[in-house]
């Protein structure tokens, strides 16, 4: 099973209001703070007509048993 791409990490300086209100958002849609950010970010570039490549998500569950050696 290939590996999942890293995810770029950054600093991001926000002002504390807008946090919260990022916060609040998440925790009505069951997300991270950092998933709400992302899908808001996917959202605003969608309705400025931005193309973005489905994102690659982790397949859930529990992994292939691996066959032993004989």
């Amino acid at each position: 099973m290939a590996d999942a791409p890293q995810k770029k990490a950054f600093p991001l300086r926000i002002d504390p209001a807008l946090y919260a209100a990022i916060e609040r958002s998440a925790a009505t849609d069951l997300r991270s703070v950092n998933a709400q950010v992302e899908c808001l970010l996917r959202e605003a570039l969608s309705r400025r007509g931005v193309k973005l490549a489905d994102p690659v998500r982790p397949k859930r569950g529990r992994p292939p048993r691996q066959q032993e050696d004989s």
